[in-house]
């Protein structure tokens, strides 16, 4: 029998990235790898990352989230994601106010009329936070680059843990690289020993930006909460936007405010319910009725 046979889920989403929630605060399964990857399978229920929600660890918190991606790793953070669990606990209890608990730190989630904003925390620049495989001068621009040696596409990204890695690249037109061709051979780069989400960003004013991302473990998505937040400190930090921008991505647009009294990154943005159900044994990719 799959370990996961028969739990409910509901299928949600965040400006398009597609969320699995898994509540499992009154059964505490872990998600197994396989049975990830099965369920992720076309046809099956494809997402870009489970949240799956366990019983809290500290008093005052909603529940402790793990993310798993769609090849079955583990992820420290996914916020398109923290917003669909945000707006499911509202849905279950009635609070406009919630914290989860995840290996990345808390997550402190406040539902209004103009979108969900959660507390994404405060980055971590350091080579070793990121983490890089050894010591650099700045990681404003690291030595790095995709494509001819002699006429590279992608050169000298800046890179920031948000919970999870991120290389950002710089580009004139988001549209014009070709990020699935480049992107996972970028993740799985020597200098990421944790592999990394690569991003390319567009500058269009102080106050907006375009993103593309290629996420570890799932591949191109239509929004990267996280990469959307490592866009826009990266921009802050280098000078080309203010603290506060418009982050637009394929599956629409997020708000990203790098609070300068404290250094966290607030996101807001939305979230939906598409529809729930139960997980089948042959969704997990077992038999029905297997032992």
């Amino acid at each position: 029998m799959a370990a996961l046979e028969n739990r409910p889920f509901v299928k949600m989403n965040g400006l398009g990235n597609e969320i699995v929630v898994l509540d499992l605060r009154d059964a505490p399964l872990m998600v197994p790898p396989e049975e990830a990857r099965a369920l992720a399978r076309d046809g099956v229920l494809p997402f870009d990352q489970i949240m799956a929600l366990y019983p809290p660890q500290s008093e005052g918190t909603h529940a402790f989230v793990r993310i798993i991606n769609a090849d079955g790793s583990e992820s420290g953070a996914c916020g398109n994601g923290t917003r669909c669990i945000a707006l499911y606990e509202a849905g279950r209890t009635g609070a406009d106010h919630l914290v989860f608990e995840s290996v990345a730190g808390p997550l402190d989630c406040t539902l209004a009329p103009e979108g969900i904003t959660v507390d994404m925390g405060v980055p971590r620049f350091g080579w070793h936070d990121i983490p890089l495989a050894g010591p650099v001068a700045d990681t404003r621009a690291i030595e790095l680059q995709a494509g001819p040696a002699e006429a590279p596409v992608l050169r000298a990204p800046a890179v920031v843990n948000v919970g999870n890695p991120h290389a950002i690249f710089w580009v004139d037109d988001v549209e014009a690289v070709d990020l699935a061709h480049l992107g996972p051979e970028l993740e799985h780069h020597p200098i990421f020993p944790e592999r990394a989400n690569i991003s390319v960003v567009q500058i269009v004013s102080p106050e907006h930006i375009i993103l593309r991302v290629w996420e570890r473990g799932v591949g191109l998505t239509r929004a990267c909460g996280t990469g959307a937040c490592a866009a826009a400190v990266c921009a802050a930090r280098l000078g080309l936007t203010g603290r506060r921008v418009t982050v637009t991505l394929p599956g629409g647009d997020l708000v990203i405010d790098w609070r300068e009294s404290d250094d966290h990154i607030l996101m807001t943005g939305p979230a939906e319910v598409e529809f729930d159900g139960r997980l089948t044994a042959a969704m997990l990719g077992a038999p029905a009725g297997a032992e």
